[in-house]
């Protein structure tokens, strides 16, 4: 089943998208050749170009510090559209012991909370809060239920729509608990399952680890090398893991989110932090995850060939982007840059697709809860 499409953001976002796919144009090389020389000289597309083939159309920080009904909002670690809600949807990672939550808002251009957020249980009705989940990860299965990566494990659990309650957990391999937790683990803490996606025809999610399993690691101290699971529904609709993908970071990045768009191709996120110059985004595109070798029986990715890795093209680098103005409360290289932990990717037509991501402000008063909105040509 086809995804429902989603609604326009909103009629200032649309207008302003329209000026930045023309600075999409005028930095993407197939099309940098029949471009017309006064398009590729328009001042106001180049000022928001991101390249090599992306544009910035704006950002809110309408959601940040908000408290709806007496509830606090922060700490947003995803994004997926909810058709059935007619909303967007992101959950609390973690915070103390307040209970894990669901937050429902419309119109990305400047977000509005719509409700009440929505707390995930556990199966006997207890909620999980901060002490006992981490939730980093957030779909929308086909029937409306909530599917949820939780680092702390990790754990993808399925949640009822309505209740909240767990209704089923998705089987994770005994190499990817956190070290120290059982023999096997060998994932680092707080780096672990912080991505995921399903596909456009509601068939098969991907999951992805924020940081290298220990086994994984170059004798070198190399630890770019991650691992996606990818997971397939079967004629019974239940959920099984089929395989793994080998994706490289560049040096020093970890992976906060992957959405997947088109057919069988993921966005992923790329992010990297320090005090002297701030956050670093960059956005990679991968093609043909459907053809992308499976390395569930490597036992290091260190020793696999060349070949075993997915490739990458990049797409945007979020430090290049225009400011448009955006405050920031810590050192940055570009203000507009904050923590951005979410992701979602909505197609805009043949190659071209908004993007747009929401930052984790891990309930800090130095950091913001920021909606980005971007236009990019995907490979």
């Amino acid at each position: 089943m086809k995804s429902p499409r989603r609604p326009l953001l909103s009629a200032t976002l649309a207008t302003g998208a329209a000026t930045a796919l023309s600075a999409t144009l005028a930095f993407t090389p197939a099309a940098s050749a029949v471009a017309s020389p006064a398009r590729a000289a328009d001042p106001a597309a180049a000022s928001r170009a991101c390249p090599p083939s992306a544009a910035a159309v704006s950002f809110s920080d309408s959601l940040d510090k908000l408290v709806y009904d007496g509830v606090e909002l922060g700490g947003l670690s995803d994004l997926a559209y909810d058709p059935r809600s007619r909303a967007y949807v992101a959950s609390v990672d973690n915070h103390a012991t307040d209970p894990a939550r669901i937050w429902f808002f419309r119109n990305l251009s400047n977000p509005q909370v719509i409700r009440d957020p929505l707390v995930l249980r556990k199966p006997d009705g207890t909620p999980y809060d901060g002490t006992t989940s981490d939730n980093e990860g957030l779909a929308v299965l086909p029937d409306g239920d909530y599917l949820v990566s939780s680092e702390t494990e990790p754990s993808i659990r399925i949640y009822d729509r309505n209740t909240g309650i767990q209704q089923a957990s998705l089987p994770i391999p005994a190499r990817f608990a956190v070290t120290g937790t059982t023999a096997a683990g060998q994932a680092t803490n707080n780096a672990t399952l912080e991505g995921l996606t399903i596909s456009r025809d509601g068939r098969e999610i991907v999951a992805s680890m924020e940081g290298a399993l220990s086994g994984d690691v170059a004798a070198t101290g190399d630890a770019t090398l991650h691992r996606f699971l990818v997971y397939n529904v079967d004629k019974h609709g239940t959920w099984q893991l089929t395989r793994q993908v080998a994706y490289r970071t560049d040096a020093g990045n970890r992976i906060p989110e992957v959405q997947a768009y088109g057919q069988h191709s993921l966005l992923v996120e790329e992010a990297a932090f320090s005090t002297t110059a701030g956050n670093s985004v960059e956005l990679y595109a991968v093609k043909n995850v459907d053809k992308a070798p499976d390395v569930s029986n490597v036992a290091n990715l260190s020793t696999a060939p060349a070949k075993d890795v997915v490739s990458k093209t990049l797409v945007a680098n979020l430090v290049n982007c225009p400011t448009l103005g955006a405050p920031s409360r810590e050192t940055q290289t570009n203000p507009l840059l904050d923590n951005y932990e979410g992701m979602d990717v909505t197609s805009g037509g043949p190659g071209f697709a908004t993007i747009s991501m929401i930052s984790d402000d891990n309930f800090s008063a130095t950091q913001f809860t920021r909606v980005l909105n971007l236009t990019a040509k995907l490979p």
